[in-house]
């Protein structure tokens, strides 16, 4: 584990120069937007840090930091948006996450002559680095967006070192669930599982791709140590209301009740503030070292 986080680390080395190139070569391909909507928390975020913020006029329900994105009209979850909704803004770009839906009503904000960029997921320090470069260089914020990178991309290595340094004695099994009614956890490549890696825990479930149900028998298998699960927002969910499900009380993080619940945007967004987000998940698994 330590030596895979040490040879993503070289890789975005590598990575940030031609990140580089790419910025200076694209400079002169923007546009000066000025009713922008942006979809997604990353994507907001990027964009109010690259001062794009007196240039979006709506956001999705998600887009929650910086708290200049809390004075932009809400429309709603970006996974159930509406097309007339977003259209009767007159916007004239849509930043979106690759993730917005229904996909009928982005075939309907496709077709119009409004410009649609989707900015890429990415669960890694490439992976936001690709976020900015995108972002900046459709706001012809090159420059800002290059040292925004470099700094994010600083910070993220920072933070990821301080998960490698776990020695793996120590490694926690963590595991994420959304939601109780039916525990459906996190495999590999999702967002989940690389914050855990990234902060020094394993995932038990990472043998399989993306989000499922996770039955008993997998559950007791999986032997987690500690559970990840959004807030709600209103300080749940407790541990009393997590390990009432018999599968998990019956587990490792069950019998001590390990909890540790995240803000969704901040801890799986992928964004500038992920270094912090990695560092917090760090603290609050194994104490400050």
């Amino acid at each position: 584990m330590i030596a895979l986080v040490e040879r993503r680390v070289r890789c975005a080395l590598a990575g940030a120069a031609v990140a580089a190139m790419t910025f200076a070569a694209q400079a002169q391909e923007a546009v000066d937007y000025r009713r922008i909507v942006s979809l997604g928390p990353d994507v907001t975020e990027i964009a109010m840090a690259l001062e794009a913020a007196d240039r979006i006029i709506a956001v999705d329900r998600s887009s929650r930091f910086p708290d200049a994105a809390n004075t932009k009209p809400n429309l709603g979850y970006r996974r159930t948006l509406s097309a007339e909704g977003v259209l009767a803004l007159s916007p004239d770009l849509i930043l979106a996450a690759e993730d917005i839906g229904p996909p009928e009503a982005v075939d309907v904000l496709k077709a119009t002559n409004v410009p649609i960029v989707f900015v890429p997921e990415g669960n890694s320090e490439a992976g936001i680095a690709k976020k900015i470069e995108v972002i900046a260089v459709t706001l012809g914020q090159a420059e800002a967006g290059q040292a925004l990178s470099e700094r994010v991309r600083n910070e993220f290595r920072q933070a990821a070192a301080l998960g490698a340094a776990i020695p793996t004695a120590e490694r926690k099994r963590v595991v994420f669930f959304h939601g109780l009614v039916r525990l459906t956890g996190a495999g590999s490549e999702t967002a989940a599982d690389a914050i855990i890696q990234l902060s020094g825990g394993i995932n038990p479930l990472a043998d399989y791709k993306g989000y499922k149900a996770v039955s008993e028998e997998s559950l007791l298998q999986a032997r987690p140590e500690v559970v990840l699960m959004l807030s709600d927002g209103k300080g749940g969910p407790t541990p009393e209301e997590v390990f009432s499900n018999p599968s998990l009380a019956a587990t490792p993080a069950g019998k001590s009740k390990a909890l540790i619940t995240l803000d969704g945007p901040y801890m799986l967004g992928f964004g500038p503030r992920t270094a912090n987000a990695i560092r917090g998940l760090a603290h609050a698994l194994y104490g400050e070292r």
